[in-house]
């Protein structure tokens, strides 16, 4: 498993965003209005990839008093890293669409109001989820490995 690119997270996001924005002009009128807080599901995520983040530190970087981290869990926490900010970058770009959108109209329309703090919260929500992520990430790398570089591959 190699780390995660940063633009394997801009790709997804960028994508996102241009579906959801072309989804967002045909479809708006018969959405219903967004719940302010609809993004803010995704800070509870970003909060269980903290915690883990700072339970499995000590435990990967051998620290006196610590039990070593056995592989499996590394693995599987290492994977949830990598979900939580593919899926961070994949729903930021969904409120980057969505905002896109509603920018231009939010003086106009009144729903775009509300759609567009949502749209915010939720950006922020995504953000928190990506930086969670990565960070869960970058703690599980094995101290014993030199750094691995960016390259173009896979």
């Amino acid at each position: 498993m190699t780390f995660t690119k940063p633009g394997q997270l801009i790709a997804n996001g960028v994508a996102a965003a241009v579906v959801i924005f072309l989804l967002t002009r045909i479809t708006y009128g018969d959405l219903p209005r967004l719940p302010q807080l609809a993004g803010a599901t995704l800070l509870l995520i970003a909060l269980v990839d903290l915690v883990l983040a700072l339970v499995m530190r000590p435990r990967v970087k051998r620290r006196p008093g610590t039990e070593p981290l056995d592989g499996p869990t590394a693995a599987r926490a290492v994977a949830l890293a990598k979900a939580s900010s593919m899926a961070g970058a994949i729903m930021a770009g969904v409120w980057i669409g969505l905002g896109a959108y509603l920018l231009p109209i939010v003086g106009i329309v009144e729903a775009a109001q509300g759609d567009m703090v949502a749209a915010v919260i939720g950006l922020v929500s995504a953000a928190a989820l990506i930086a969670a992520g990565l960070w869960l990430e970058h703690c599980l790398r094995n101290p014993d490995e030199p750094e691995e570089p960016y390259d173009d591959e896979d």
